[in-house]
């Protein structure tokens, strides 16, 4: 007859504590996130080798089309015949000039469009009789080019930088709105009872639980809002130019087409381009990441 041997009560805890104990361990393994940071070489062929091979090769390609005579000279300027505009408005002193026009215009007026376009959106998303009665129109505004804006603003208020300012306002508010309409939507139910619980309601419920909750929603609509900003800001310097506007990236491309200057038009579309990629870059892909990052969506910088 074969005997089992029941394990002590000693035994049973100590097993337990045991299998708590790697409970515990297995659980804290999930939750660590490593933080280190990427060393310079992984960082320069992730982030920088990429996107210079792409320019690269599509420099090759127009050269190849140049050499090609696919068209004539006049239509497709080589790469050197724009360089040698480049070199030209450097020597003149007015490139960085011409580029500050327009990237404060553009700046000045996304930051009022942030300022009308946030309470607007947490109106909309909050109230329900706003976002009935708004709600379709900031939708269609949105779906407007802001180009359609630019004859009727000229009419309105003249050439000037109340023009512009009112073409991009016209482009920017309804993205940076409906972004955070958005982010408020996604917001868990959860999140709005729990902090009714803890007191936070009202003004101080819309601080503290509403805004950082929609804040990946709101990021998305500033990232839209200065595209939309960006391309009214465009489109109203391209129609309405004035010598007493200053000289723009916008009029720049239109002096170009006047003059038939090819180089100069080839010059100007790739300014406005570079432009709006380092802002993208400088200002909201860092954003981005960092909310991301503080959500644990992030590993590595």
């Amino acid at each position: 007859m074969v005997r089992t041997e029941t394990p002590s009560p000693a035994k049973q805890r100590a097993g337990g504590d045991g299998g708590t104990h790697d409970l515990a361990a297995g659980l804290d393994a999930l939750e660590t996130v490593e933080t280190g940071r990427a060393s310079l070489r992984e960082v320069l062929l992730t982030k920088v080798v990429p996107p210079l091979t792409a320019v690269a090769l599509v420099i090759a390609v127009w050269q190849t089309l140049v050499w090609a005579e696919v068209t004539d000279e006049g239509s497709l300027p080589a790469p050197s015949a724009v360089w040698d505009s480049v070199s030209d408005l450097w020597l003149q002193g007015t490139l960085l000039e011409i580029v500050w026009t327009s990237v404060s215009r553009g700046f000045s007026g996304f930051l009022l469009a942030l300022a009308i376009g946030t309470p607007l959106g947490l109106l909309v998303a909050r109230v329900k009789f706003v976002r009935a009665a708004i709600g379709p129109i900031l939708s269609g505004l949105q779906s407007l080019p802001s180009v359609a804006w630019v004859p009727p603003a000229v009419i309105w208020l003249g050439l000037n930088n109340q023009m512009m300012y009112a073409v991009i306002l016209l482009g920017a508010v309804p993205s940076i709105a409906n972004g955070l309409v958005s982010g408020v939507d996604q917001v868990p139910p959860l999140f709005l009872r729990a902090g009714r619980t803890l007191g936070a309601t009202g003004l101080k419920g819309t601080w503290y639980i509403v805004m950082p909750a929609a804040l990946p929603g709101y990021v998305a609509g500033l990232k839209q809002g200065w595209a939309f900003a960006w391309r009214s800001l465009m489109a109203a310097e391209i129609i309405a130019s004035s010598p007493d506007l200053g000289l723009g990236l916008g009029q720049l491309l239109e002096n170009g087409r006047n003059n038939s200057d090819m180089p100069g038009v080839f010059l100007a579309i790739l300014l406005i381009l570079v432009v709006g990629i380092a802002i993208d870059l400088l200002v909201f892909s860092p954003l981005e990441r960092a909310v991301l990052r503080g959500r644990g969506l992030l590993v590595k910088n």
